[in-house]
């Protein structure tokens, strides 16, 4: 069974050797070393300061939105994972959906502003798959109409932009280290911040603790345990080699099908990208579904991702969305991860590319 990913572990005894030290200790939660020694090695390794790692990927948003007084209405992507909207609304914020560019897949940046209101207190966009946003653009309209900046960045770990971490932008940026994802802890996440806003964001995600009798705001548990900061720091060793593999994928990929009429995502310029995902968009939705269903009778399974467009959920207002609609409509992820084999690769490729005739 090849599944569009696969999680990458360290072999388990020196997982084992790392989770002893917090075992010798009986420390499993609350902040224990393992915890701040993983911050401080991500600190190191993405040339940013101000981070807290928490216990899963969607906490962050809900926690920035709270910490940062969002209400009213918040302008985000309908093409993401349901987290960037479920957050907004969780938070007892309304929603406001741009259309996205067909060829980054990202927020319309031309778009934001004629969607802004009295109402509007913030910009939620996703850096899709890795790919950057337009950040310059959002920022100049964030400044003009005092609006807050939180970027979804769940798939960024490893993105520069113009030479500075993907993280460095915004307000606050959040990221997933859930077991799908090329870095990860098990299950996990981290929030990155300007440094006025630390402080605030630390304490929300702490109970609102404020020293161990104090409590100086609202708050929630959204700490990260021991356990999962011993997977983060035994996965960290083979970044160098995870990315190398995935980026061979990558080039197969890329070499099989850029001459396809398959539709490739399109890198933002000035960005070293991570290889996190392989979508590919087909012509019209029935050609995706034959693909698919000829992969699985080989035991592939891709996935439909991002689908559905997110203004079709349930729970917010209907807006029609066109350009996202139709990506999602015809957008498949294909197996992407450390390990994929060279053999099982061209099984994929020549699979795809037989249904494409």
């Amino acid at each position: 069974m090849i599944n569009v990913t696969k999680t990458f572990l360290p072999p388990q005894e020196e997982y084992q050797a790392i989770l002893k030290r917090a075992w010798d200790t009986g420390w499993m939660t609350n902040r224990g070393v393992l915890v701040k020694e993983l911050e401080a090695k991500l600190q190191s390794f993405l040339g940013l300061s101000n981070i807290i790692a928490m216990t899963n990927g969607t906490l962050p948003l809900q926690i920035a939105i709270k910490a940062l007084g969002l209400q009213g209405e918040i302008i985000t992507t309908p093409f993401s994972y349901v987290a960037t909207t479920s957050s907004i609304v969780w938070e007892g914020c309304t929603p406001v959906f741009v259309d996205v560019d067909k060829d980054y897949f990202t927020i319309d940046e031309t778009k934001i502003e004629a969607a802004i209101t009295p109402e509007t207190s913030a910009i939620l966009a996703t850096h899709v798959f890795g790919n950057p946003c337009h950040i310059e653009a959002i920022e100049v309209i964030a400044k003009k109409y005092n609006l807050k900046v939180i970027y979804d960045a769940a798939h960024c770990f490893g993105v520069t932009y113009k030479g500075k971490s993907v993280f460095n932008f915004g307000d606050v940026s959040t990221c997933s280290f859930h077991a799908t994802k090329l870095f990860h802890t098990g299950e996990g996440g981290a929030l990155f911040c300007k440094p006025t806003y630390f402080e605030n964001l630390f304490s929300h995600h702490n109970f609102g603790h404020d020293g161990p009798e104090h409590f100086s705001s609202l708050g929630i548990n959204a700490k990260m345990s021991e356990p999962q900061a011993a997977m983060g720091l035994s996965v960290f060793p083979y970044m160098d080699e995870i990315l190398s593999e995935r980026k061979k994928v990558v080039d197969s990929y890329n070499e099989a099908f850029t001459s396809t009429k398959l539709q490739l995502l399109k890198i933002r310029s000035h960005t070293e990208w991570n290889y996190s995902y392989y979508p590919i968009i087909f012509e019209d939705e029935k050609q995706l579904l034959k693909v698919k269903q000829a992969l699985e009778k080989h035991s592939v399974f891709p996935r439909r991702y991002f689908y559905p467009s997110l203004n079709r959920l349930p729970y917010v207002e209907q807006q029609r969305m066109e350009i996202s609609e139709s990506i999602s409509l015809r957008i498949l992820c294909l197996p992407l991860y450390a390990g994929l084999g060279s053999e099982d690769l061209n099984q994929i490729i020549n699979i795809v590319k037989e249904q494409l005739l």
